[in-house]
């Protein structure tokens, strides 16, 4: 997925360039006057894919006959981002953006014991964040219609969705680091920017509790940790 994603986030890259490229032989530079604005607003959708570091102990599993279980994300399915955006000028250089959203995916964890035997059915972990991204823009020089910029910052995320899962329980809020890179693109009449972040989530979600279901310790046992890693291609229309 990741692949696919960054395949499409070049494609449309390369697209739009080349189309910045006949207006700069034309000599027209759209929006002259926009990246001058103290203050401007806008909208973002986006393509995401979320996946889980799985820090596995490797420990005897009393419950299977002394074989320790390892937790996995073996496939991906993309999920999707939308937002609003809020773009404040700090200099020619420099951008402080917020942008609060809603977000939707699914992860997949199976469960594979040291002998390679894999559940048939995985645990499907769906996600439905509400997130706040504050986020510094590192802006290149513009050239003409076309300008690459790289992106840092933090994100809280809340997580709408039921805690308790089939086998884990998991907790709600988680901070992440978010670095990416993208382009802005200088419409007729809009800005359009395409985006590639990868989102770090820095706390255990994990809630070691566990269900309290008779047989599902064995699933909270087997794993020492479970942080979040959300990869998102990212269109806003400014």
């Amino acid at each position: 997925m990741l692949k696919r994603a960054l395949l499409f986030f070049l494609v449309i890259s390369s697209t739009c360039f080349v189309s910045g490229q006949t207006n700069n032989k034309r000599k027209v530079d759209n929006l002259r006057s926009f990246d001058e604005r103290l203050i401007h607003f806008g909208f973002l959708i986006g393509f995401n894919n979320m996946d889980f570091r799985v820090y596995n102990n490797g420990q005897p599993n009393v419950y299977n006959n002394q074989t320790p279980l390892y937790g996995e994300v073996v496939y991906y399915k993309p999920g999707l981002n939308i937002g609003m955006v809020t773009n404040y000028r700090i200099n020619s250089a420099l951008d402080l953006r917020f942008l609060p959203g809603i977000s939707f995916g699914q992860r997949d964890l199976y469960y594979i014991d040291a002998n390679g035997v894999q559940d048939k059915e995985p645990l499907s972990i769906k996600s439905t964040f509400i997130e706040f991204p504050l986020l510094l823009k590192y802006n290149a020089l513009r050239m003409h219609n076309a300008k690459p910029y790289i992106v840092g910052g933090v994100n809280a995320r809340y997580d709408l969705a039921k805690n308790v899962q089939d086998r884990l329980v998991l907790n709600s809020f988680d901070t992440y680091l978010e670095a990416g890179a993208g382009f802005d693109f200088y419409l007729t009449y809009f800005r359009l920017s395409v985006e590639l972040k990868a989102s770090i989530g820095m706390l255990d979600v994990l809630n070691h509790a566990g269900t309290g279901q008779p047989g599902e310790e064995q699933y909270t046992e087997a794993i020492d940790a479970l942080k979040s890693r959300i990869f998102c291609l990212t269109f806003y229309f400014e």
